[in-house]
């Protein structure tokens, strides 16, 4: 008995060291879980169950790959299980297209086939498609659309297929009949819905129960809002409204715009996101009643009959209990290709990296972008991942083989500003330097704060972010004594997106570069 009782308790003890090495847990290991559920920049949330499987999916914007899926046992613990596409099929997007790119998609199932709406602000409405979200999907533009948003579809049971889409810094709400595959615009759409009362309503979600049909569409804007749905008899309407969810006497600014499921158990939960400064759209977990026919999000703590966000609660009822999983950060660089927690900052090229070079590193060539003083704005070959956590570190090794002065790799935080930390190639021999870097239109800012000479082609670098998203950054030779470096930097969201962490290798020469950079690991803690 006290060799079982022995066993159970390393066997927690492990679980419990397991889970305080990742940045964020929302899993309390007791039945219950805290919010928001993933700490980290996966904004315009929707969501869909598969059998035993949940399956999420968030705006990338100008990121690439773009749309991540991911996957869940329990709407608890999450991982990221694939993409929608890998670029965008426009030109355009070869460079940073900073706010553009995949908004607000929709995630829906008909006739064996998952599918997924999206509209770029300008270039159209795209249709995504796949027997298993965790294989290829199939894009497609449908129509090139300007100023559409946030499409979704329904397959009502009438047998008509309609889709449903808000536009651009409004707040009006549009139907348009589908063919019934989905692939074509049948008319140039009817404006359904308008009221002043709901503010820049957007980001339409279909459901139709009992006889209803529900549209669950955030309104107040992205900061202040709050989650509306309408109901009607007629998809065409007149439709009724009722705020279901809302900030009340929590500190949760602005909880909406996500997707409403059902379990097995017959439970209902809304995955939603909050805006959250650098950080960017955070992941919440709320659970629903359906009352008087209205889905009722969280808790009523004050009587209004409005929803308030939880901070924590019982898990939802799936029938098993299941390991806590978290998505992606650290990577070793073990495996051929990259890890599914990095996006660029534009449409990915072949020629921006390798794992075949040297096997168990990530070479970053020095791509070449003649952008004179580090314009960070306007590259492409950015590798990034969101910030996963309040307060977190990251650490990573890199040997530099630079080819011309000028040549830079090294550690970065990007948003509308971006400070980083490089080696970089001088006439001189390579230097370490602190680099400080803001968009401001028509003029190309990135200072250097802080510089010294390496006799030493291999660092460690690492960032250390607080609570406040104050960064602070260091390096090592031996990756246990480090040295701080330039001064402290506040981390600014990008523009849609959160801050972001991640490394480059760049050639701001006007000739081409046979240099490169190649990174061992990196770690989030």
């Amino acid at each position: 008995m006290m060799k079982k009782i022995s066993y159970l308790l390393i066997f927690s003890i492990l679980i419990s060291l397991s889970a305080n090495s990742q940045p964020w847990v929302p899993d309390l290991n007791n039945g219950k879980f805290k919010n928001p559920i993933i700490y980290a920049d996966y904004s315009d949330v929707d969501i869909i169950r598969s059998g035993d499987d949940f399956f999420m999916i968030a705006s990338s914007f100008n990121c690439t790959p773009g749309i991540p899926i991911l996957q869940s046992k329990d709407l608890v613990n999450w991982t990221i299980v694939n993409y929608v596409y890998q670029n965008l099929p426009l030109e355009r997007y070869n460079k940073p297209v900073h706010g553009e790119g995949s908004w607000a998609p929709s995630i829906t199932y008909h006739n064996h086939k998952f599918y997924i709406y999206f509209c770029t602000p300008h270039d159209g409405l795209f249709l995504a498609t796949t027997d298993d979200p965790r294989h290829e999907w199939k894009l497609q533009l449908i129509e090139a659309v300007d100023l559409w948003e946030d499409p979704c579809p329904v397959w009502d049971d009438n047998g008509n297929t309609y889709m449903i889409h808000s536009k651009l810094c409004g707040n009006e709400l549009y139907l348009n009949k589908l063919s019934e595959d989905g692939t074509q615009l049948l008319d140039n759409g009817t404006l359904i819905y308008k009221d002043a009362k709901q503010p820049t309503i957007e980001g339409p979600k279909f459901l139709k129960k009992d006889g209803y049909y529900y549209i669950l569409a955030p309104a107040g804007g992205v900061t202040k809002g709050w989650q509306t749905v309408l109901r009607s008899k007629n998809i065409y309407g007149p439709y009724e409204s009722k705020i279901v969810l809302h900030t009340g006497n929590t500190n949760v600014n602005g909880p909406h715009q996500g997707g409403l499921v059902e379990l097995k158990s017959g439970e209902w939960w809304f995955v939603h996101f909050q805006s959250k400064s650098a950080y960017g759209r955070i992941i919440h977990l709320q659970p629903v009643k359906w009352e008087n026919g209205w889905p009722m999000m969280g808790v009523d703590t004050n009587g209004d009959e409005v929803g308030e966000p939880v901070a924590e609660f019982i898990k939802p009822n799936v029938g098993n209990q299941y390991p806590i999983q978290n998505p992606q950060t650290s990577d070793e660089f073990n495996d051929s290709k990259l890890g599914l927690q990095w996006q660029w900052h534009a449409n990915q090229q072949k020629e921006w990296y390798s794992f075949r070079d040297n096997p168990g590193q990530l070479r970053l060539f020095a791509v070449k972008n003649y952008s004179q003083n580090g314009n960070f704005w306007i590259v492409p070959n950015l590798l990034m991942q969101k910030f996963p956590a309040p307060a977190f570190s990251a650490t990573t090794k890199v040997t530099f083989m630079g080819d011309r002065t000028g040549e830079k790799c090294g550690l970065t935080i990007m948003g509308v500003s971006w400070a980083y930390l490089a080696l970089s190639k001088t006439e001189t021999g390579i230097q370490i330097g602190s680099f400080e870097g803001k968009y401001m239109q028509c003029e190309d800012k990135t200072e250097q704060t802080e510089a010294s000479l390496l006799n030493t082609n291999t660092c460690y670098l690492r960032v250390m972010v607080n609570d406040s998203s104050i960064c602070h950054f260091s390096y090592s030779l031996d990756n246990k004594n480090f040295i701080n470096i330039g001064k402290d930097f506040k981390a600014e969201a990008g523009k849609w997106i959160g801050a972001k962490v991640g490394l480059f290798c760049i050639n701001p020469n006007v000739s081409e570069s046979k240099g490169y950079a190649d990174f061992d690991w990196f770690k989030l803690e």
